[in-house]
């Protein structure tokens, strides 16, 4: 004997409206699959129009009509964006110069350097490479210390101005770069002076007169050659070199003769005699 499942009629309807709803979801979806979705992310500004942001950026916000405030990180986001989307864009080129002055003038120095430095590997043709140069220059000397201070950033800073000099001589650039590297010369001088100076008062003549014979050498005509000729006649006195000591003292007086350094030369020369 066949057992029959019995179905209660009220439940067809139910059951056929649940049909239908599943079948309309699916017709939806598939619908819905076929048309264009939006993007997840907005799309880029063109270049130039990010170029134009990032420049009214780095111009910054007045608080109550005063200085203006800047928002570097944003202004370097914005250039980067370009760098990012648009690397063969001109602007592109622009933008990298751009976030390097940013960091520059946020006093960022060590990543101004790196973009800077990277801009003239990059590109050794263009024509700003003699400022970017220039500006590697300039991160190193707004971190020099005082002349009694390690001048290790002095140096660094002189090595940059050298290469302008020799590659760019004809830049517009390269003219305030010799003002500048005969300030750090001037400055390197005058920390090897105050050295002499230093083992001259503990009487330790040798190590004394070797730093006042490369203020001559190295760095000649920067208004300490009188005051280093004096001094090394003064070292050589007494380590008993007493005739060099008198040529020096002599070349004191004959080239610097109103000055207080000829002055302390005579007393010396009058007192060997």
């Amino acid at each position: 004997m066949r057992c029959h499942r019995s179905i209660d009629p009220l439940l067809d309807p139910i059951h056929q409206l649940l049909v239908w709803a599943a079948l309309a979801l699916v017709v939806t979806l598939g619908w819905g699959c076929g048309k264009d979705k939006p993007p997840l992310v907005a799309d880029v500004p063109p270049a130039e129009e990010l170029y134009e942001k990032g420049l009214v950026t780095l111009k910054g916000k007045r608080v109550y009509y005063l200085f203006p405030t800047v928002d570097y990180d944003l202004a370097i986001e914005t250039f980067q964006t370009i760098i990012d989307n648009y690397p063969y864009h001109e602007l592109a080129v622009q933008a990298e110069l751009r976030i390097a002055d940013a960091y520059f003038d946020d006093e960022r120095y060590d990543d101004a350097l790196s973009y800077y430095r990277s801009f003239s590997d990059l590109h050794p043709h263009h024509e700003a490479v003699p400022y970017t140069v220039l500006r590697s220059a300039l991160c190193h000397y707004e971190q020099i210390h005082t002349i009694d201070r390690d001048q290790t950033a002095t140096r660094e800073a002189q090595v940059y101005l050298e290469i302008l000099i020799r590659k760019h001589p004809y830049a517009p650039e390269t003219q305030e770069g010799e003002t500048l590297l005969r300030d750090l010369r001037t400055r390197l001088s005058r920390n090897m002076m105050q050295m002499g100076d230093f083992y001259l008062k503990r009487d330790e003549f040798q190590a004394a007169a070797e730093r006042y014979r490369t203020v001559l050498n190295v760095f000649p005509g920067l208004g300490l050659d009188a005051e280093g000729l004096y001094k090394l006649g003064v070292c050589y006195e007494n380590m008993m070199r007493r005739d060099e000591a008198r040529r020096l003292f002599h070349v004191v007086v004959a080239n610097y003769p109103n000055s207080d350094t000829a002055r302390m030369a005579s007393e010396r020369i009058a007192a060997s005699n």
